[in-house]
C-alpha cells in the first residue's frame, strides 16, 4: 500500500475524508497502458501524474480531463451528496463538456490551481458532470441560473446543498478578483461564509430556486388551438432580424440553427412566396464560403464570432453537420444548386473520415483547440494557414492559387494566421484568374485534398470519442437523406451500419442506451436518445427498402410512449420511469442548436401514423401538439421545429408508392429519379419490390394492399388520405404527378 500511496500522492486539503480507491486506479491505469496521458501539468518525473482524483474510473472524455485536477472531483452520484451530508458542506456541482473551450481554460486557472484546489477540497464537496452525458442534471441547474437572472453557458458552476437544491451559481469565473467581480477564490470564501454563518438564509434561498426550477420546468395545459398556428408569425420575425448581406440573423456571434432554414423553404413551398427561398438560400451560400465552413476538411465549426461567418470558433459537432447536412440537401432540391449538394456530400466525407468509429458509429465532436509546434494548446491552429504553409504543402504556383481564391495573407485575419473562406463565388474567380470555371474547380478541389492530408501531420484536435445515441440518430438520419436525394447507395448502407450498432451494442434489457465509451454502453436512454434514432430509423426505411427500419422504429415508439409520455397533459417528458428522479422533471419545449425531443417525436408519430394508418399514433400526436399550444401562438420562433410537424399536420401529405418486379429492383430507378427532382417535404414514401418483400411491408403498411408491378415494369402510386391517382408505369407522368403538372 505505501508504494501506492506514494505513485497517487493525496489531494491537498482531503485530510478526514475517505480517500480514493487506489488499488482501483492502478488495476485500470494498468489496463490503459501506455498510450493514457494524463492531462495536468502537475507531473511526476516519471512523468505519471502527480494527483489522481474519482474521475480517473470514469470513460467520459470531459470526466477523464479533469481526472488528474488536484482538486477532489467525484462523479455525479449518491455518494458525494452523502458525504456532503455527513460532513454538512456545500456542494459545487461544475458541468461542461469535453471541447468546451472556456471550461478548459477555467481548468488551467482554476481547477489545476492547488492553493484553490487545498480550499475547495477542505471546505466543499466537488462534483464534476459531462452535460452530454447527463443532459437531465445540466437542464435543472442551468435552470437555476437563468432563474437568478443570469446568462447561462458552460462551464455551468452551481453551488448545491447536500439535498441537491441550489442556491448560487454562475458560469465561467476568473481564478482571481477583477474590477467589477469575485475571482473563484474569494468567491469560494463567500460561499463558505455564508454556509456556515447564516444557513438558513441558504436553506431558503435554495428551496426558493428549487420551486423556481419546478414552476420554469412545468408542463402547460394544452389546448387544441395548435390548429390555428400559423407559419406566418414565425417567418415574419426572421424576416425582420435577417441579415441581408451574409444570411443568417443580424449581429453576432452567428450560429447556423438561429435561422431555421426548413421552415423558410416550407413557407415558401405554402404559398410561393420566394422571400422566404431568397433567404435559406443566401444564408447556405454564405455559409458554405465562409471560415465556419472547414474549406479544406468539410464539415461546419459552431458558430461564427463575427457576422460574416469568416471568424468561427472552431469546435466542430457531429449534431451540427448532422442538421445542416439536411439543410443543405433540402437546399439542394428546392433550388436546384449543385453546389449545395456539394456541401452535404462533403460534410458526410468529413463524418466518415474523421469522425466514425470502427464499429460504425459516430463520435461526438472535436475540440477547437490543439497544440501548436511549441506545445502549447492554442484555438484554431490547426485549421489556419500562412502563405508559406500553402507553398509548402503545394507548391509555389497553386499555393498562390488557393491564397488568392480563399483569402490567406501575410497579416491573416485570426491571430497572424489565415482562415481559409471566400468572399467571391466561384465564377467571379474564374473571370478575375481567366480560367475556365470548370477547371478551376477541379484544381481547387485538388488543392482542398492536399491541405487536408498536409495539416494531418500537425498535432490534431481533441477528439471526444463518446457515442451518443441521440446524436447518432440524427446523423443516420442525415446519411440516410443523403442516399436517397443523392442516389448514393454506400451512404445509406453507412446509416444502416450506423443503425445496426445502436440497436445492438446500444441496447440493455431491450431499452436505448444513451451512450456508449470504452466499449460499454451505459445510461439509461433520454427522450432525444429515442426520439432521434426513430427518425433516423423511418429515414432509412424509405430509402433503403428495407422493412426491417420500419418494424424497430414502430417498437421504439411503443417504448418511448411508454416511458416518456405525460397522459394527463400530452408531450413527452426528458426522462422515463427508469431514470434517476432529480428536483424537477423537463418537458422539453425548446427547439435550440438541436431540435427538441417533443418536435422530432411529434413529426415522428405523424409520419409514422401516415405510412401504417394507426390511429393511436395521430392522437398521441395531437395530444403532444395540444401541450405546447401556447408556446406555439405566443413563441412560435422557439420551437421552430415542432412548427415543422404542425405545417405537415396542417397539409395533407402525400404517400408514394413504388411497386418493383420480384428480384427487380433497379425498375423502381427511373420513378426514383423523378422523386429525387421535386422539393416534396410532406410526404411519405415507400419502395417495395413484389414478393417476401412486398408481403413483409403490406403487414405494416396497409395502403400497400392491392399494390403492385406491371409485369416487368415497375407502377408508382401517388396517394393522399389513402385515396390514390391512377397509377402509371410511365417516369415522366409520375414526376409530373408529383411536380403538380400532370
Amino acid at each position: 500500500m505505501s508504494n501506492l500511496a506514494d505513485h497517487y500522492q493525496q489531494l491537498p486539503g482531503t485530510d478526514g475524508v475517505p480517500a480514493p480507491p487506489l488499488e482501483q486506479f492502478e488495476k485500470l491505469r494498468q489496463r490503459r497502458g501506455y498510450s493514457y496521458r494524463p492531462r495536468t501539468r502537475h507531473l511526476l518525473p516519471e512523468g505519471w501524474a502527480r494527483y489522481t482524483n474519482r474521475l480517473f474510473l470514469e470513460t467520459s472524455p470531459y470526466l477523464l480531463q479533469h481526472a488528474h485536477n488536484p482538486v477532489n472531483w467525484f462523479p455525479w452520484g449518491e455518494e458525494p451528496f452523502e458525504l456532503a451530508r455527513q460532513l454538512d458542506r456545500p456542494v459545487l456541482v461544475s458541468i461542461g463538456y469535453a471541447t468546451c473551450h472556456w471550461c478548459h481554460v477555467m481548468e488551467e486557472q482554476s481547477f489545476e490551481d492547488e492553493t484553490i484546489a487545498q480550499f475547495l477540497n477542505s471546505h466543499f464537496i466537488a462534483i464534476k458532470v459531462d452535460r452530454e452525458e447527463r443532459p437531465d442534471v445540466d437542464t435543472v441547474y442551468m435552470t437555476a441560473v437563468h432563474a437568478m437572472g443570469l446568462q447561462g453557458g458552460w462551464p455551468l458552476n452551481v453551488f448545491v446543498t447536500p439535498d441537491r437544491k441550489p442556491f448560487y451559481g454562475g458560469t465561467y469565473f476568473p481564478p482571481e478578483d477583477y474590477p467589477g467581480g469575485l475571482g473563484f477564490l474569494t468567491l469560494l470564501m463567500r460561499i463558505r461564509e455564508s454556509y456556515i454563518a447564516a444557513p438558513d438564509r441558504v436553506s431558503r434561498a435554495g428551496v426558493q430556486l428549487t420551486e423556481a426550477i419546478r414552476t420554469m420546468l412545468a408542463p402547460t395545459k394544452g389546448n387544441d388551438s395548435w390548429q390555428e398556428v400559423s407559419l406566418d408569425q414565425a417567418v415574419r420575425l426572421y424576416r425582420d432580424r435577417f441579415d441581408d448581406r451574409s444570411g443568417g440573423l443580424v449581429g453576432a456571434p452567428k450560429f447556423p440553427s438561429s435561422l431555421p432554414l426548413k421552415l423558410l423553404l416550407r413557407q415558401y413551398l405554402r404559398g410561393g412566396d420566394r422571400q422566404m427561398l431568397a433567404m435559406a438560400e443566401l444564408t447556405l451560400e454564405r455559409m458554405a464560403d465562409g471560415g465556419i465552413y472547414d474549406q479544406a476538411g468539410g464539415g461546419f465549426h459552431r458558430y461564427a464570432t463575427d457576422t460574416a461567418w469568416q471568424v468561427p470558433h472552431f469546435e466542430k459537432m457531429l449534431y451540427d453537420n448532422a442538421l445542416l447536412t439536411v439543410s443543405y440537401l433540402e437546399g439542394y432540391q428546392a433550388t436546384g444548386r449543385m453546389d449545395f449538394a456539394r456541401v452535404a456530400r462533403e460534410i458526410l466525407q468529413y463524418l466518415q473520415r474523421d469522425m466514425q468509429a470502427p464499429e460504425g458509429a459516430f463520435y461526438s465532436a472535436t475540440d477547437a483547440d490543439s497544440l501548436t509546434p511549441e506545445g502549447h494548446r492554442e484555438e484554431g491552429i490547426f485549421f489556419t494557414w500562412t502563405p508559406d504553409e500553402l507553398t509548402e504543402a503545394l507548391g509555389r504556383e497553386r499555393g498562390e492559387l488557393i491564397a488568392a481564391c480563399y483569402g490567406v495573407t501575410r497579416g491573416g485575419n485570426f491571430e497572424g494566421r489565415s482562415i481559409l473562406h471566400r468572399d467571391r463565388s466561384l465564377a467571379e474567380l474564374a473571370i478575375e484568374l481567366k480560367l475556365p470555371e470548370q477547371e478551376l474547380e477541379l484544381a481547387l478541389a485538388d488543392c482542398r485534398e492536399l491541405l487536408y492530408r498536409a495539416r494531418g501531420k500537425r498535432p490534431l484536435p481533441l477528439r471526444d470519442e463518446k457515442i451518443l445515441a441521440s446524436w447518432n440518430g440524427l446523423t443516420i438520419s442525415a446519411f440516410a437523406r443523403a442516399g436517397l436525394v443523392l442516389d448514393n447507395p454506400d451512404l445509406v448502407r453507412a446509416a444502416a451500419r450506423a443503425a445496426e450498432f445502436l440497436l445492438g451494442a446500444m441496447m440493455k434489457n431491450g431499452r436505448l442506451c444513451h451512450s456508449y465509451q470504452e466499449g460499454m454502453a451505459k445510461g439509461e436512454g433520454f427522450l432525444d436518445d429515442y426520439a432521434f434514432l426513430i427518425a433516423g430509423l423511418i429515414d432509412l426505411f424509405e430509402a433503403s427498402r428495407e422493412p426491417r427500419w420500419l418494424e424497430r422504429s414502430l417498437e421504439l415508439c411503443t417504448a418511448a410512449v411508454d416511458q416518456f409520455e405525460d397522459r394527463d397533459l400530452g408531450g413527452f417528458f426528458m426522462t422515463g420511469a427508469h431514470h434517476e428522479q432529480l428536483i424537477s422533471r423537463e418537458k422539453p419545449a425548446y427547439d435550440g442548436v438541436i431540435p427538441s425531443g417533443n418536435s422530432v417525436m411529434v413529426l415522428n408519430l405523424l409520419r409514422l401514423n401516415t405510412l401504417t394508418g394507426d390511429g393511436a399514433l395521430l392522437q398521441q400526436a395531437e395530444r403532444a401538439l395540444g401541450a405546447f399550444a401556447t408556446q406555439l401562438a405566443t413563441s412560435p420562433a422557439a420551437l421552430s421545429e415542432m412548427l415543422l410537424a404542425v405545417d405537415y399536420r396542417q397539409r395533407t401529405p402525400k404517400e408514394v408508392v413504388i411497386v418493383a418486379p420480384a428480384g427487380r429492383p433497379e425498375a423502381a430507378a427511373p420513378f426514383l429519379a423523378g422523386f429525387r427532382r421535386v422539393f416534396l417535404p410532406h410526404r411519405v414514401l415507400v419502395v417495395a419490390c413484389e414478393g417476401e418483400e412486398l408481403r413483409r411491408a403490406e403487414r405494416l403498411i396497409p395502403l400497400l394492399e392491392g399494390k403492385r408491378a406491371e409485369g416487368d415494369r415497375a407502377v408508382a402510386y401517388l396517394c393522399e388520405n389513402r385515396s390514390c391517382r391512377r397509377p402509371t408505369s410511365d417516369p415522366e407522368e409520375f414526376y409530373r404527378q408529383l411536380s403538380g403538372t400532370g
